[in-house]
């Protein structure tokens, strides 16, 4: 829907039935992220995620969908990290559509959050035998110090990292933690507060994590209060993007989520990592990559054998691909793309998941 509304583009929609097709043809199963931070030029023009109208525009797109390819897709994903794409593009400006401003920030959080639970409900609606969720970024946070004050930074940081989104899904409302930033949420979306509006009861909660943060009293920052101490200067292992590796608390942010009284599955929706990829001789030898992923599949294991309902994990990612605001300068694929040639190479860690899963 190149305008956003009205008029579809039969050849987009033509695409998607083919790469369906083909999916389902070589025996893979179809996850479908109706979200994934592509909003339509011309929604943004008309404001976007702020828009008083979004609601209306997201009913259209997702009814489309579901009708189109709901015959042949049965697991959906509503939004992809709502509390990134919110936080990036319409309150640091560091994403598209490159706003500043917590007066862009709260509107494009209460519409979030009303469009998650529309977009379930709609596939409910329109999908047979759906099997619906929606994905959450999330990070463990940790005080630099227990000084009251670091503590008291690491709550503020948690409840926007790890609560704003998926607690009014559950029907809780928003985090009630009282700090200005709250009170600011809580005056803008008024009576809505606890509104049934928020909720629904999704299939599975997806969950995102590549790292935990370390958070220490700031008092320069306004609302939050609070600033992030890098891997870098901690002197602990990290990516290339400088994210800290941590399988422990990979395993403890699952643990975290399976604490609410979902009776939910919980799936991995995203979980890898950056380094610096060399060709040798045709050869790209990630062994950093692969140790990344055995420590924290390890961790995955755990939690599975302990009883939380773990259904599946996603690898991030399969190609290199466009990395936001890093481009192409990032690479976190298990399949090496030349960017000017388009040459796809096997990185050793596709072929470790290829073995891995096949033993």
């Amino acid at each position: 829907m190149p305008l956003g509304t009205g008029k579809v583009n039969r050849d987009g929609i033509l695409f998607y039935h083919r790469l369906i097709d083909e999916c389902l043809e070589l025996g893979l199963i179809p996850f479908v992220t109706l979200y994934h931070w592509d909003l339509p030029h011309a929604l943004e023009k008309e404001g976007g995620w702020t828009s008083v109208f979004f609601i209306q525009w997201f009913r259209q797109y997702v009814t489309l969908c579901a009708k189109e390819f709901g015959s042949k897709v049965k697991n959906w994903i509503v939004l992809n990290e709502p509390m990134a794409f919110t936080t990036l593009g319409y309150m640091l400006g560091k994403h598209a559509p490159g706003i500043k401003g917590l007066d862009n920030f709260l509107p494009a959080i209460n519409n979030a959050v009303l469009a998650q639970a529309e977009g379930g409900q709609l596939l409910r609606k329109h999908v047979n035998n759906a099997y619906i969720g929606t994905a959450f970024s999330c990070s463990e946070v940790v005080p630099f110090t227990q000084s009251p004050k670091d503590v008291a930074a690491a709550n503020r940081m948690d409840v926007l990292l790890n609560r704003l989104f998926i607690e009014p899904s559950l029907g809780l409302g928003f985090p009630g933690d009282d700090f200005p930033l709250m009170e600011k949420i809580h005056f803008c979306t008024k009576n809505w507060k606890y509104s049934k509006k928020f909720h629904f009861d999704f299939d599975f909660i997806g969950i995102q994590n590549y790292f935990p943060v370390t958070i220490r009293h700031n008092p320069i920052i306004p609302f939050i209060q609070a600033t992030l101490v890098s891997a870098q200067s901690r002197k602990v292992a990290h990516t290339g993007m400088g994210w800290e590796i941590n399988p422990a608390s990979f395993y403890r942010i699952i643990k975290r989520f399976s604490l609410y009284d979902l009776n939910k599955d919980i799936l991995v929706t995203e979980n890898g990592a950056c380094f610096k990829d060399l060709v040798h001789n045709g050869i790209i030898n990630d062994q950093e990559r692969i140790s990344y992923y055995q420590l924290y599949l390890a961790q995955l294991h755990k939690a599975f054998t302990e009883g939380i309902k773990l259904k599946g994990y996603f690898a991030w990612t399969l190609t290199d691909n466009f990395e936001w605001a890093e481009g192409y300068t990032t690479r976190f694929g298990l399949i090496h793309v030349d960017f000017n040639s388009q040459l796809r190479t096997v990185k050793n860690s596709g072929y470790w998941w290829r073995d891995f899963l096949t033993k």
